[in-house]
């Protein structure tokens, strides 16, 4: 069976993608939460960088939280959420497509969604991956998936640099509520280059420090 190429100029519904930017951002997220804030925005990402943004995942509302943080309305540029297959079914799934998102097969990734995911990179498009790999509601230690790093040392070799930004997101209750708190911070980045040389382990020990501790913060300014 032959791969599907899959083209990345036409993920991007160009009417849903606005739309969907209003209904979410100008309404929903207001709504919903009293107070939303963002620590560390002026991040220092070298110009000209591609770019994989790799947050904890708390909530289903994380990904809101970013495009808020790192969308179109702020770097002009927009999100592309790799995500779990199980997230792409229904309904719910259309709209993903539509606005960015792609599945991937954690245990067995297939060769046309590498492909996507690191011409996504080398284009310098905001490329999202949960490093955690699924919801990790209570923030529970756990080992991160090894894709993210995979990944990135595939694209590598198709671009001079790559800029890892870690990210925390907080919510003022486990489960978020309705008008409560929720914080998003960046984390010092990581560059990944020809010259990195770093076993998987060490690199996922540092990403996974330097998320925590963007965690942290979040976590300051909602009251945890």
């Amino acid at each position: 069976m032959k791969n599907k190429t899959i083209n990345i100029w036409r993920e991007i519904n160009p009417i849903l993608g606005p739309f969907a930017m209003f209904i979410t951002q100008d309404i929903v997220m207001k709504i919903f939460f009293k107070e939303r804030k963002i620590i560390n925005n002026k991040l220092p990402i070298p110009n000209n960088s591609s770019i994989i943004l790799a947050p904890t995942h708390r909530s289903r509302w994380d990904g809101l939280m970013l495009t808020m943080a790192m969308g179109r309305r702020v770097t002009k540029n927009d999100c592309r959420f790799m995500v779990t297959k199980s997230e792409m079914k229904g309904i719910q799934g259309w709209f993903l497509k539509r606005l960015g998102c792609f599945s991937i097969n954690q245990i067995s990734p297939s060769l046309s969604v590498l492909r996507y995911a690191v011409n996504l990179i080398v284009k310098k498009k905001q490329l999202v991956v949960f490093p955690e790999g699924k919801i990790n509601k209570y923030g529970k230690k756990i080992i991160l998936k090894e894709g993210l790093y995979r990944l990135a040392k595939l694209a590598i070799k198709k671009t001079n640099f790559i800029t890892i930004v870690p990210i925390g997101i907080a919510y003022s209750e486990v489960s978020p509520k309705f008008r409560s708190k929720v914080s998003l911070c960046f984390g010092e980045p990581l560059i990944i280059n020809d010259h990195t040389n770093m076993s998987i382990n060490e690199f996922n020990k540092i990403l996974n420090e330097k998320m925590r501790t963007a965690e942290k913060e979040a976590l300051k300014i909602v009251g945890r």
